[in-house]
């Protein structure tokens, strides 16, 4: 028996170890006094990512083309100072209490109504402003995990309840990145997290060039509509025979300019029905001329497709990004898997109340491959 526990205890050590070895830990500056942590996950397939406790951020993700040429697909900036500054349009980061927008920044949740902070306009933008994207979360490493802690206190932004949240972040050797959202409050309040990375397949400093090459393929046959604010009107409406119909591969450049509002930032919905405790197929984008391929997968109903469009213009100063780059308009895609925007207020839209003893659990996964 005693040889058999040592057995046993050794193989978990190892695989544990294993595990720990594929994550590695620095310093990356300070933040009023606080540190700032940079964690990198790498697997056997010569993929990293980088993730920051600042904001539960994810800063990079590296991994190769089909002729093993390595580069990093998201955009970011070099150090802290670029995701503290004015000009960071979410760049990776977890967002919350509330992704996406909350029209007039206002909402009733069992008869009481509530007024949160306003930082787009008379609504609301992914949490108000000072969002779960500008707090500095504790992290740990919990065996090929690595899992960020953030307590938000009743009233935060006027959001009710104290909210205990958790993003873990996963690299596998299949080139699949696990993110996993939960959160649980001591009031009901709504939720609605979301990771809010930008891709570029072709390397983050390739901008529109590339991005318009992109073949993008998305599995929704709805659209929530939205008004002039791009707050939704509560409309839920069928993609067939328009611009908003992605089902089947679709070059990005023969589409993204003949949007309204010279781009997307609409959120796509799922087809019916939805299940939390199931992952279904959101997307598929491939770069063709370095072959490398993103999928997304996610337990949510719905998903925010944006193509960049508010970053500034060729003819204005872009956004200073990682290794001297500079970011342009429609430099890069997300997929911001999520509720509905301003589900609070759509009886029609799925629930985003979470209410004491429940817990949100909120799945994405971003795979990367390569295709020939």
């Amino acid at each position: 028996m005693l040889h058999l526990f040592i057995l046993l205890a050794s193989s978990w050590l190892g695989k544990n170890m294993a595990a720990r070895d594929c994550i590695s830990t620095t310093t990356w500056g300070t933040v009023n006094g606080q540190e700032i942590k940079k964690f990198t996950l790498k697997n056997n397939a010569c993929q990293e990512v980088d993730v920051i406790t600042y904001g539960a951020t994810l800063t990079a993700i590296r991994t190769p083309d089909k002729k093993g040429n390595v580069a990093d697909v998201m955009l970011g900036f070099d150090n802290i100072e670029g995701y503290l500054s004015s000009s960071n349009p979410y760049f990776g980061a977890t967002v919350g209490r509330v992704a996406n927008r909350i029209g007039r920044a206002t909402f009733v949740v069992d008869g009481q109504r509530y007024n949160v902070s306003k930082n787009l306009g008379e609504n609301s933008l992914h949490g108000g402003s000072h969002g779960w994207n500008s707090k500095i979360w504790d992290a740990r490493i919990d065996g090929d995990r690595v899992v960020m802690t953030l307590v938000s206190p009743d009233g935060d932004e006027g959001y009710p309840g104290s909210v205990t949240a958790t993003a873990s972040f996963r690299l596998n050797n299949n080139g699949e990145l696990c993110i996993e959202m939960k959160a649980n409050s001591s009031k009901a309040t709504p939720i609605n997290l979301t990771n809010h990375g930008y891709f570029n397949l072709a390397g983050h400093a390739t901008n529109a060039e590339e991005l318009y090459k992109h073949v993008l393929m998305l599995n929704a046959d709805r659209w929530t509509v939205t008004d002039s604010e791009s707050i939704p009107t509560g409309e839920i409406r069928s993609v067939d025979n328009s611009i908003m119909d992605l089902r089947k591969p679709t070059i990005l450049g023969n589409v993204i300019n003949k949007v309204p509002g010279g781009g997307y930032d609409y959120n796509f919905c799922l087809p019916e029905p939805f299940n939390d405790k199931k992952i279904n197929f959101v997307a598929k984008v491939l770069h063709p001329d370095s072959g490398r391929r993103l999928e997304v997968y996610s337990n949510q109903p719905g998903v925010q497709l944006y193509t960049a469009n508010s970053i500034p213009e060729r003819n204005e100063t872009g956004i200073a990004g990682k290794n001297g780059a500079n970011y342009f308009k429609h430099a890069a895609f997300c997929l911001e898997t999520q509720n509905y925007p301003d589900a609070i207020n759509h009886k029609n839209f799925p629930n985003s109340i979470l209410r004491p003893g429940n817990v949100y659990n909120h799945i994405v996964i971003y795979k990367f491959g390569v295709e020939a």
